[in-house]
C-alpha cells in the first residue's frame, strides 16, 4: 500500500476503479418472513465457496466486492455475493430493509447453500457493516457454527457502532454522512413507493446523523428501542471473544469512520481464533495497492490467509 492519504483511500477506488472479467449469475432465494434475498454468484468450479458480504449503502457490483470475488477466483474459490435487502436494485417485501446487527439473513443464506451439498469448504468475508455481520454472526454461533465454514476475513469493521457513529458525525467525516444520508434517502422513498402509508420522509432533512437516521428509521422498524438500543446490540465487539475458528479482522489506523474502541486488540490477544491485524494507511475499505494484476493489498491478504 503506497499511498498515505486515507482519504484517498477510501475515496479513490470507489471513483476509478474498474474491476473487470466478473460476471454474475442471480439466485433469488426466500426467507422465513416472506421477503427475499438476491444472491450473485461467480464459480470457478471449486468445491470451495467465499460467502462475501458488502458495507453501509453497498451492493455485489462495488468495487471491493469484485475486486475480492476475482482474487477469490484467482486462489481457487467460488464466490457468491450477498446483497443486503434492498441493496439489489429492487426494494424489498417487508417495511424493515437490513442492519448492522442483522445476522439472520446470513444464517438463512449460509443454510440454504449448506442444503444444496455442492461445497466441502466454506468461508465467510465482509466488509465495514458485513464484516460487523459476519464476526457478530461467528460470535452467536460459536458452539452451533456448521464445520463446512472454516474460516473467516473481515475488513474496516466498525466494532464499536455508538462509537463509530460519534467519529463520522463529528470527527471530519461530513463528506461520507452526507453520501450515507442521501443514499438511505432513496431507499427510504423506493419504499414509500411499494408501500405507501407505511414509511414516509417527511421532515428528512432536518436528519442530520447516522444516529437521527437510526432513530427515525432503523431502530422501530427492526425492533429496537432507538438508536442507541441498536448499537448496543449489533455491534460484533461483545461476541469477538466467542469466535471460535480462525478469523481474520484488518482495521487500519487512519479509517476515518473508525473510534479507538474499533481496534479490539485486548480481545484478540486474549483469543485463540481472533487475527486483528492494524495497518498504517488503508482508509476505509481502501486498502490500494499499485501493480500490475489490479489486486488490492486487502484482496491478496484475504486470500492468502483463507488458503494457509
Amino acid at each position: 500500500m503506497l499511498c498515505s492519504n486515507p482519504h484517498v483511500q477510501t475515496i479513490m477506488p470507489s471513483l476509478l476503479r474498474k474491476v473487470s472479467g466478473i460476471n454474475y449469475q442471480r439466485e433469488r432465494i426466500d426467507t422465513p418472513d416472506g421477503d427475499f434475498l438476491d444472491l450473485d454468484w461467480s464459480k470457478v468450479g471449486s468445491g470451495r465457496l467465499a460467502i462475501v458480504l458488502h458495507g453501509m449503502e453497498g451492493d455485489s457490483g462495488r468495487h471491493y466486492v469484485l475486486g475480492m470475488v476475482k482474487a477469490l477466483h484467482r486462489g481457487g474459490w467460488d464466490a457468491v455475493a450477498l446483497n443486503f435487502r434492498g441493496c439489489s436494485g429492487q426494494s424489498n417485501r417487508k417495511a424493515r430493509f437490513y442492519h448492522s446487527g442483522d445476522t439472520q439473513d446470513l444464517h438463512t443464506t449460509v443454510s440454504h447453500i449448506i442444503a444444496q451439498n455442492n461445497y466441502s469448504d466454506m468461508t465467510l468475508i465482509g466488509f465495514s457493516l458485513g464484516g460487523n455481520v459476519i464476526l457478530k454472526y461467528l460470535g452467536e454461533q460459536a458452539r452451533n457454527l456448521h464445520p463446512l465454514i472454516k474460516k473467516a476475513a473481515t475488513f474496516s469493521v466498525p466494532c464499536d457502532l455508538r462509537a463509530c457513529e460519534v467519529k463520522i458525525t463529528k470527527s471530519g467525516g461530513g463528506i461520507y454522512l452526507k453520501r450515507f444520508l442521501r443514499l438511505l434517502h432513496k431507499k427510504i422513498k423506493m419504499k414509500m413507493q411499494v408501500m405507501p402509508g407505511s414509511i414516509d420522509d417527511k421532515g428528512y432533512n432536518h436528519i442530520k446523523a447516522l444516529k437521527d437516521f437510526d432513530d427515525r428509521y432503523t431502530a422501530p422498524l427492526h425492533g429496537f428501542r432507538d438508536a442507541l438500543d441498536y448499537y448496543e446490540k449489533s455491534s460484533c465487539g461483545p461476541y469477538l471473544g466467542k469466535i471460535s475458528i480462525p478469523t481474520l479482522l484488518v482495521n487500519s489506523v487512519d479509517d476515518p469512520f473508525l473510534a479507538e474502541s474499533a481496534y479490539p486488540v485486548q480481545e484478540a490477544r486474549a483469543s485463540a481464533h481472533l487475527v486483528l491485524e492494524v495497518t498504517d494507511f488503508g482508509g476505509h475499505v481502501g486498502f490500494l495497492a499499485f501493480n500490475g494484476s489490479g489486486e488490492y493489498w486487502s484482496e491478496s491478504r484475504a486470500v492468502a490467509f483463507l488458503n494457509d
